[in-house]
């Protein structure tokens, strides 16, 4: 079972990431500040730390997408660190609509954060089925 639970540190110092690898399409981008944006935990923003304009909204799939599981790759686990699975953060990246209605989760590629190292990686996971834009809330 992978943690859906980001343990923030309560100093007031805002977790900062580090991207493995950049980002598909943001390659020049590497390094993002995680915000909790809720007091559920259910909402963060990802913002890049150099480029503070480039913003995505991002939630722990848990409470959307309870069956959701993701197999992190062995390469991708040693770029993280070799963390246990306890230590992994899996986040979906939204696509905000109109409503809360209209917005959608990518499940095809989803982030996944080595939370003891502050490590992360977006994952590709091509052949999988899983789609781009899945409706966040169900019908």
């Amino acid at each position: 079972m992978i943690a859906q639970t980001l343990d923030v540190v309560e100093t007031g110092e805002l977790p900062v990431l580090e991207f493995v690898a950049p980002m598909p399409g943001f390659p020049a981008q590497r390094r993002f500040v995680l915000v909790q944006m809720d007091d559920d935990g259910m909402l963060y923003s990802l913002t890049s730390f150099d480029a503070p304009e480039l913003r995505f909204l991002v939630v722990p799939p848990a409470q959307f997408f309870p069956d959701y599981s993701v197999e992190v790759d062995d390469e991708s686990l040693v770029a993280l660190g070799l963390p246990d699975a306890e230590d992994l953060l899996i986040l979906l990246v939204l696509t905000a609509g109109e409503t809360v209605a209209e917005t959608t989760a990518n499940l095809m590629a989803p982030i996944v954060v080595a939370q003891s190292s502050r490590r992360a990686v977006q994952l590709v996971l091509g052949g999988s089925g899983l789609p781009v834009r899945a409706p966040l809330l169900a019908g």
